[in-house]
């Protein structure tokens, strides 16, 4: 836990993302990223010197199967409040759509419907997990398949939401997590969705890897140049937002 908590806390610092009396809802899918970051942010919760309100929330989407009980026991257990928010994405994907490469649309909608549920129940900001691995990739993704340069913000403000997005996990590596996933014996609950392990990232995710292979550290080296320009312009967008309040 303690090498967990040096990554989140790291990011956290670097790009202001928690403020006194925040209160934060993890988005939990059920997968492993997401229940580490709920477990590393609860534990943060207690030492933090901005003090905060956590909470957690999972989107049903309507897959048959999906059982959200382990991860409801898991945060009985941490005593985070835990809610379900029923959508009806899978049928308008798959039934009335019936998209091709729905991953795009999907991912759009349930976050569309996590933002909005994090405001019913107070939530002025939302954690999601994506780790150090899922930096690169989407920044590849983003070149082979949109021909832009680019990945998403540690910090977005959605002024139409009047919700804060925060990444905390950005410096923590996938092999880490999955690690912290066996030694705390997480409940990770089987996506039941069609499309699962098919997808543009998982091809991005086995280019990286091969390449990664013949060319050692090219990882480490795309991260550190996207982090060294991404950290210096939101300090910059920072302070002239801040400027910009003073006046």
């Amino acid at each position: 836990m303690r090498k967990a908590l040096s990554y989140v806390r790291k990011a956290v610092e670097d790009y202001s993302m928690i403020k006194e009396g925040d209160h934060i809802t993890v988005g939990i899918s059920g997968g492993k990223d997401s229940l580490t970051l709920l477990l590393v942010m609860n534990a943060l919760k207690r030492f933090y010197p901005e003090k905060f309100t956590l909470s957690a929330i999972s989107i049903d989407m309507g897959f048959e199967g999906m059982d959200f009980s382990p991860i409801r026991e898991l945060c009985e257990k941490i005593e985070v409040p835990y809610h379900v928010k029923k959508t009806d994405i899978r049928e308008i994907i798959f039934d009335i759509r019936k998209e091709k490469n729905p991953c795009s649309l999907c991912a759009n909608m349930r976050r569309g419907a996590l933002n909005e549920a994090a405001l019913e129940i107070g939530s002025n900001k939302v954690a999601l997990g994506h780790h150090y691995d899922d930096v690169v990739e989407t920044f590849w993704m983003n070149q082979i398949f949109e021909g832009r340069l680019g990945c998403f913000s540690p910090v977005t403000y959605l002024d139409r939401k009047g919700v804060t997005v925060i990444r905390p996990m950005i410096y923590m590596p996938e092999a880490y997590v999955k690690g912290f996933v066996k030694n705390e014996n997480l409940p990770v609950v089987k996506s039941c969705c069609e499309a699962d392990g098919n997808t543009m990232r998982e091809e991005v995710k086995q280019l990286l890897h091969n390449m990664e292979k013949q060319y050692p550290g090219l990882k480490k080296r795309l991260f550190t140049a996207m982090c060294t320009q991404q950290l210096s312009g939101w300090k910059q967008a920072s302070a002239a937002a801040q400027k910009n309040k003073r006046k």
